[in-house]
């Protein structure tokens, strides 16, 4: 799908229920791709119209030169075209991690396109400045390092950060499964990545929280205490928001636990992010 100068690969899944048609679309997170809720997705689709996106500079999706393009407000852009394209006039969104950033800041810049709002994993950026140009310099060394050690090396380490250390307790094949679509990146996509919406490179999002009247559903592994501790800080925040976490799960719910996120998900939009 063309998209503001860009092709994108955009993938639907046609809603089961002859009942609900409304659009559900998913955001992968950082080294992700459209088959990161392969495993949820036929929970979600006996109810909605699922579009799951290759996200700028991932996977199957072009990457651009130049950081400007990967901004979020520039992503957030593309995201609102593709529901254009698909003539959705109004989707609820799902995201994880990076995704859940961009899903907010959707929900931000473009409060009347989004229905409901799930947060996976994800927080509104950094408070302070300072906080925020320490991390753009984190990133900007973790690019270097891709640069030079390139992709597999980098996933290499990646896969090895504590963030994901109970992922070290799933089947080798689901583990397999993690790794091959971590691997099926580019350089330039993730350079481009984590300097241009990078945690630091976003805006910060904590004071649009109270201004954010759409129902959200904040969700966190219990072994995740640092976004346990975000999300909690988020729902006081925010106007409309429930607050789910999961025993047994990191940072990748969806992976760790896939049947119990999915029936989380689709059982919260039935009771409160329907759209009428």
């Amino acid at each position: 799908m063309r998209i503001r100068g860009v092709d994108y690969h955009v993938v639907e899944t046609k809603a089961k229920s002859n009942t609900r048609r409304e659009t559900l679309l998913l955001l992968h997170g950082f080294t992700g791709s459209h088959a990161t809720y392969d495993t949820i997705l036929p929970i979600l689709a006996q109810d909605w119209h699922c579009v799951t996106v290759d996200l700028l500079g991932h996977s199957k999706t072009d990457a651009p030169e130049g950081l400007e393009r990967y901004r979020l407000e520039e992503q957030a852009a593309d995201l609102i075209a593709i529901l254009d394209q698909l003539r959705v006039q109004r989707a609820s969104v799902l995201g994880y991690s990076m995704g859940g950033r961009l899903a907010l800041g959707l929900a931000t810049l473009y409060p009347e396109r989004i229905g409901a709002l799930m947060l996976q994993s994800a927080s509104p950026g950094l408070v302070s400045r300072q906080e925020r140009e320490a991390r753009i310099l984190k990133d900007m060394a973790l690019a270097d390092k891709i640069k030079t050690q390139g992709v597999a090396s980098f996933v290499a380490e990646w896969e090895r950060l504590p963030l994901f250390a109970t992922q070290l307790e799933l089947s080798q094949n689901v583990q397999e499964k993690v790794r091959k679509e971590r691997m099926n990146q580019r350089m330039i996509g993730l350079v481009g990545s984590l300097g241009g919406m990078g945690t630091g490179a976003q805006p910060s999002f904590w004071g649009e929280l109270p201004n954010v009247r759409i129902p959200t559903l904040l969700l966190a592994g219990q072994e995740d205490q640092k976004f346990c501790g975000i999300a909690l800080a988020m729902k006081k925040a925010l106007p409309d928001a429930k607050y789910i976490t999961f025993s047994n799960a990191g940072h990748t719910i969806h992976v760790e636990q896939p049947e119990a996120f999915g029936y989380a998900v689709r059982n919260w939009l039935r009771i409160r992010g329907g759209i009428k």
